[in-house]
């Protein structure tokens, strides 16, 4: 049976603010680094309740590659830009979509409730609840698919748009809404094709506006912005669909 332990693999700003929530709780948390040696930590531990895996998306089809077979029942992901594909092979895993902002030296702020399905969802609200942040539990796979397509328009839309208009993301909306708007169209196309899926475009829009609501300060160009746009028209390369908002964005920004 699982015991009162955790174990994070990456111990990021996200990680540390999880890392706290768990410990609030009574458990002991198990830090993974590159250094670690995860056979051997897992050998050591036993079965604990929770695998973390905190690392960036670049990092996570290797880090779950190299997860020791005895932790691959109790994961939980978290990454951005996360849809069903990424975790083929896991069986039912807990996942997270974060909606809060971490940086150095500052406290969490929460953009609006962090929505979560899983096996362990629970332990994932109260070990946040923890720490003030709040958590909705899911209620089956359809709204986490919404939910993980929701934070990948979220994300995409801003950082993309914002190669173009710089700024925060309700200056985006107030001064740019149209040109936000056929971004948005672009990468909801996308995640539609990713996932072989029909959403709702308008309800993802307006749950899109109410994340720039939480918080209209929010930047819309991170320094992943480039990478992401690369990144969107690579699938879309291979996938056979044109977006042609994203590669005008391309063009231009190579030639800045």
């Amino acid at each position: 049976m699982p015991g009162n332990e955790v174990v994070l693999i990456g111990i990021g700003e996200i990680g540390g603010v999880l890392a706290k929530g768990f410990l609030r709780l009574g458990f002991s948390v198990h830090p993974v680094t590159r250094e670690s040696d995860s056979q051997q930590l897992a050998a050591r531990i036993g079965q604990p309740a929770l695998v973390i895996v905190a690392v960036g998306e670049n990092a996570l089809s290797g880090v779950l590659d190299g997860i020791p077979e005895k932790w691959r029942s109790g994961l939980c992901l978290l990454q951005n830009e996360l849809l069903p594909d990424d975790w083929q092979g896991v069986d039912s895993p807990t996942v997270i979509s974060i909606w809060f902002e971490k940086k150095p030296g500052i406290d969490a702020k929460v953009i609006i409730p962090s929505p979560v399905f899983g096996p362990q969802s629970e332990l994932m609200r109260r070990a946040l609840a923890a720490v003030n942040i709040p958590v909705t539990v899911l209620a089956d796979e359809e709204q986490l698919l919404f939910q993980l397509v929701l934070k990948n328009l979220y994300i995409l839309t801003s950082n993309i748009a914002g190669l173009r208009t710089g700024g925060n993301v309700g200056e985006l909306w107030q001064h740019h809404q149209t040109f936000a708007r056929q971004v948005a169209g672009e990468i909801i196309s996308l995640q539609e094709a990713l996932t072989n899926r029909i959403f709702d475009r308008e309800a993802l829009i307006a749950a899109m506006v109410t994340a720039f609501e939480g918080d209209p300060q929010h930047q819309c160009m991170g320094r992943s912005a480039r990478a992401r746009l690369q990144r969107a028209l690579s699938h879309a390369e291979r996938l056979k669909l044109d977006l042609p908002q994203l590669h005008a964005l391309q063009q231009s920004s190579a030639e800045q």
